[in-house]
């Protein structure tokens, strides 16, 4: 036996099973640290340098993953948010607005998570690219919106977009057309994280390059990295010195997060001590959002709550509409002082999200990531603003981008709102099948986007295609089995019918 295994065994029978547990906690962490240097050892110049404030950041965060075990959560710890921890959006817009709202506006930053590729959608390149309306991308319809704020107001209100290493070179390059707009665009990318090997916790990088056998090997760490990475990248202190102080933060592809004025302003008009330093929207529960985060009051804080940190015994109750109301929108209004304090005091403490996958080649990788929302518990007087549905329109997939190129909704300087012809509040329940994934194929499928103002509810399967001005009323379903196809004629009008077999219409 070697003098190693000795001492090793020594110590297990010394300190039983918590101190076993320990040796290998740092021998992984070593071995990482290893790896970590030798990766560093292939890069070269300001990409050195980036690397390595990129492994400073994975290195606490492999760190806590190793020391954390199981569920981050204590279900019975878990309490409803005190009343007047989430106030209803009517309370906040009752307030009215300043008379001088470029003031107010002038210290805001409107910030867009830009980091996801439109690959679910069919897609090269980031997501913010896609058409989604007249044309429009989603980027085109940001700068739209707060060009529209500054000129309207005669404010001075930046956009900064947080790309990853994934979408960084393509969206530089489409910034060249908005030269002439009335805004200012900064930009600065996510950490570059290793993925690691499942089974031997090791990157299965071989050097810092992206491409060849090295273009799987790495990943943006989620959107909980925007602290650290907004913070290294110098644009925090540049715009803390330029007098910003709230950044408002969302999804790029949040069609509904827009600019609200009302929000501003109660955060602004907070006497000085009791700053609210990170507002979360959020908003009702239907059955399509079971599995969004919700917040929760845990250990005297407002926490967030995501599925992935529920223990299996309660997940159906986590889902449950009646006791969780209410789920994250993802659009956040947060403190810039405060973001620069609590990096600096290495105090913001986020949930590691462990994301399984599989790479092209077989190999079960982890990614550790974290989620923006989960530090609202870091932050002084935090506050849930309950706001209405119209402010969360995400689009992950064609069903949802079909309902925002159709006519529910008006596009104005940017932003969408609801049809006032629409009688009801909500949209439609839209399911395309997997013939409408791709963008490209979904387009191809549609002359032109039908009449949906009067619709309640679509589910379209198999090989369909829809002819021009066709009208779509009440309860729909299109069925065309394998190997049929069903041409929805032009100038149809469906209304709560079932339409299913072979239909061609043939011009004779």
């Amino acid at each position: 036996m070697s003098i190693y295994m000795e001492d090793f065994s020594k110590r297990i029978s010394n300190g039983g099973m918590a101190q076993f547990e320990e040796v290998i906690r740092q021998e992984l962490e070593n071995s990482m640290k290893k790896e970590l240097e030798n990766l560093l050892a292939t890069a070269s110049g300001a990409d050195a340098e980036i690397s390595r404030k990129d492994f400073e950041g994975f290195k606490k965060l492999f760190h806590r993953f190793l020391q954390e075990k199981g569920p981050s959560v204590d279900w019975g710890k878990i309490q409803r948010p005190p009343e007047d921890s989430i106030q209803p959006y009517d309370k906040i817009k009752s307030k009215g607005l300043p008379d001088n709202i470029a003031s107010v506006l002038n210290k805001l930053v409107v910030v867009k998570l830009n980091g996801g590729l439109g690959t679910s959608m069919g897609c090269k390149g980031p997501k913010s690219l896609i058409s989604v309306r007249n044309e429009n991308t989603f980027l085109d319809l940001t700068v739209q919106q707060i060009e529209h704020l500054n000129k309207t107001y005669n404010a001075d209100v930046p956009l900064v977009l947080m790309n990853s290493f994934n979408t960084d070179e393509d969206t530089k390059k489409i910034l060249q057309k908005y030269t002439h707009c009335r805004l200012k665009i900064h930009t600065f990318n996510q950490s570059r994280y290793p993925r690691i090997n499942k089974e031997s916790l090791l990157p299965v990088a071989k050097d810092v390059s992206k491409t060849g056998e090295n273009a799987d090997a790495w990943y943006p760490p989620g959107h909980g990295d925007i602290y650290a990475s907004f913070y290294n990248s110098g644009l925090l202190d540049q715009l803390i010195n330029e007098g910003k102080e709230y950044i408002f933060v969302s999804n790029i592809d949040n069609l509904g997060a827009t600019v609200d004025l009302y929000i501003l302003n109660h955060l602004m008009s907070q006497p000085n001590g009791k700053r609210c330093e990170f507002v979360m929207e959020v908003t009702d529960k239907t059955r399509a959002d079971v599995k969004g985060g919700t917040l929760t009051q845990y250990g005297g804080k407002l926490r967030l709550l995501e599925i992935a940190q529920v223990p299996k015994a309660h997940v159906d109750e986590f889902k449950s509409v009646s006791k969780f109301k209410i789920f994250n929108t993802n659009n956040l209004w947060i403190s810039l002082p405060a973001i620069k304090r609590l990096q600096e005091q290495n105090a913001l403490d986020m949930e590691i999200i462990v994301n399984p996958k599989t790479l092209d080649g077989g190999l079960n990788v982890i990614q550790l990531e974290t989620a923006v929302g989960a530090a609202i518990k870091s932050f002084d007087n935090a506050l849930g603003i309950n706001v209405p549905r119209s402010r969360f329109l995400p689009v992950k997939t064609t069903s949802d981008l079909l309902l925002v190129m159709s006519n529910l909704y008006s596009l104005n300087a940017g932003s969408l709102t609801m049809s006032e012809k629409r009688e009801f509040p909500t949209v439609p329940l839209v399911k395309l099948g997997s013939s409408f994934t791709k963008v490209q194929e979904y387009l191809m499928r549609f002359e032109s986007i039908p009449d949906m103002l009067e619709l309640d509810h679509l589910t379209v399967s198999g090989d369909v295609t829809f002819g021009k001005n066709v009208c779509l009323k009440g309860t729909v379903i299109i069925i065309a089995n394998h190997g049929d196809r069903i041409d929805i004629p032009a100038g149809a009008l469906l209304e709560n019918k079932i339409v299913s077999g072979n239909l061609r219409i043939l011009d004779h």
